[in-house]
């Protein structure tokens, strides 16, 4: 089936139509998406392709629609691990009532943008979007140890979270996110904070995940993530080591993050200052620990 819908292009005086491919499994999609290469395009929500005219950003000739795909949908808890499709909307996410290592992601799902945004972005356009520094699920992703499976005309393989950002922008035609996993193991727990400018609904100009492993009332394992300061989320492996060994209290979690604000080199923009990104990073890393303790951590 294809469909048309007028888009427009980076001139703004000129007008095109983009042709809509609807497959009837994954592997037609990653077919149809290596034949067309530069021309093609993924499409799920819609949410950051709809920018594109904003952004000045290329609109593609054809766009392989990815929501009626059953092989990305759902989300499976088994043997220690949570399965998350790769076409599951932040809402469906928001929603799941997973264990305490998946508290964090869960969170941003909720938090993130606004009602009808959050009921059509997916979790794979999230993680896919090149130019999106404030996407929550990122740093939640990478504070969870994530690692997505990715469908590719060869076959699937599974790749660290970490990796396939690092190469986000130059990823092979015909190449899909199908499912993210996630490790879940017992004793581990997972938050996320935020801050925006206004309120809720708005872009994040700073954000922290983490996730920890207890031994008793001791951090025995730790993992930050910082996303909306720099161009890419990324872990701080010096904020991580700085909550292990003891107790999480204000104090540590502070600590942890001004050893984050260190680590990073902060992005300027309109919404905030770079400096600015950095100060905020303790308390966020405060806000985050007090909520481990909360009592949705401790079932």
């Amino acid at each position: 089936m294809t469909t048309t819908s007028p888009t427009r292009r980076t001139d703004p005086g000129a007008m095109t139509r983009s042709e809509v491919r609807r497959p009837a499994s994954l592997a037609d999609a990653v077919r149809e998406l290596s034949e067309l290469g530069g021309d093609g395009a993924a499409l799920a929500g819609g949410t950051w392709i709809m920018r594109a005219p904003l952004q000045d950003a290329p609109v593609a000739r054809v766009y392989v629609a990815l929501d009626g795909l059953v092989e990305l949908r759902g989300i499976r808890t088994a043997g220690g691990t949570v399965e998350i499709g790769a076409a599951v909307t932040h809402d469906e996410l928001a929603a799941f009532d997973g264990p305490p290592a998946l508290a964090g992601i869960v969170d941003a799902a909720r938090r993130s943008a606004f009602p009808a945004v959050r009921s059509v972005a997916t979790v794979g356009g999230n993680i896919a979007a090149v130019g999106f520094p404030e996407a929550d699920l990122v740093p939640a992703l990478l504070a969870a140890d994530a690692a997505v499976v990715v469908a590719a005309p060869g076959g699937e393989r599974t790749e660290e979270l970490v990796a396939y950002l690092a190469s986000r922008g130059t990823r092979p035609a015909g190449e899909l996110i199908v499912r993210v996993v996630v490790p879940a193991p017992a004793g581990r727990r997972s938050a996320f904070e935020r801050l925006t400018v206004r309120g809720g609904g708005e872009y994040a100009i700073a954000s922290v995940a983490l996730t920890v492993d207890l031994d008793g009332a001791a951090v025995s394992a730790a993992r930050i993530a910082v996303g909306g300061v720099e161009e890419v989320a990324r872990l701080s492996p010096a904020a991580a080591a700085a909550l292990v060994g003891g107790p999480l209290d204000d104090a540590v979690a502070e600590r942890a993050g001004q050893a984050a604000a260190a680590e990073c080199t902060a992005r300027e923009g309109l919404d905030a200052p770079g400096w600015y990104r950095l100060a905020v990073l303790p308390a966020l890393a405060r806000t985050a620990a007090g909520a481990l303790s909360s009592p949705d951590q401790q079932k």
